[in-house]
């Protein structure tokens, strides 16, 4: 008897407990997440209200590995395996402020990686294409951006270098891992007018984070700031 009266209570609070411990871990990462924003975002220069914002609201912690969650808001990037990085968050930031989204975007992202520059631009624009080469990253990315109602991301596994032609042209790319060139599949598949963000140089050494501009069957190149982002792997390393 006493038993069941035990097994009921349990039962009774169990939802209770539940709720209060996902409570505390959301206030448990808003206040390191919001330093963040603060310390390592906004103090640098980025104004974008929708960027700061996304920044804010996604929870950084549940893309890296368990063993990390410690230091995912730290000034740093992170490793999550395959010999891949998420990148360090003002990158993210910077890269995303860069693109001058408004809203109503279609974008595509090469090298989907953790998953977490995915949620970034798809609490701000309209749709997310994203691919990625290393297959255990794809399934862990897509498996993680689904559990948080991330549904409406449309990822891939292939090589990014060749675009997502059947969902092109698209207003904005971004590529997420160390280039030397531009890649003419995905300057083909940018609209006119359109924006391509890519760490634009040695991939083995530093590179220059730059911003591409089409016009019409040419385009323009603003160089931004200097960055270190792993090399794209696939076509684009295979055939130096």
């Amino acid at each position: 008897m006493k038993k069941t009266v035990l097994a009921a209570i349990i039962l009774i609070l169990l939802p209770t407990l539940l709720a209060g411990q996902i409570q505390e871990d959301s206030l448990g990462s808003q206040v390191p997440r919001e330093k963040m924003v603060s310390s390592q975002i906004r103090q640098r220069g980025i104004s974008d209200k929708k960027v700061l914002t996304a920044m804010s609201e996604v929870p950084r912690h549940r893309f890296v590995p368990k063993n990390l969650v410690s230091r995912a808001y730290a000034d740093h990037p992170l490793p999550i395996g395959q010999g891949q990085t998420i990148s360090q968050p003002y990158v993210v930031a910077l890269m995303t402020e860069s693109l001058g989204l408004k809203g109503y975007e279609r974008v595509l992202e090469i090298g989907t990686g953790s998953g977490y520059q995915a949620a970034i631009l798809a609490n701000i624009t309209k749709e997310v294409y994203t691919i990625e080469i290393k297959e255990t990253l794809y399934k862990t990315a897509s498996q993680i951006l689904r559990s948080m109602g991330y549904t409406d991301v449309k990822t891939r596994h292939g090589d990014g270098y060749f675009g997502w032609p059947d969902a092109a042209p698209f207003d904005c790319i971004m590529i997420t891992a160390a280039i030397d060139h531009i890649p003419p599949p995905l300057l083909k598949q940018l609209k006119d007018g359109g924006r391509l963000i890519l760490p634009l140089g040695n991939p083995f050494s530093y590179q220059n984070l730059s911003l591409v501009t089409k016009h019409g069957t040419d385009y323009t190149v603003r160089q931004i700031t200097g960055v270190l982002f792993v090399p794209m792997t696939g076509y684009a390393l295979d055939h130096k």
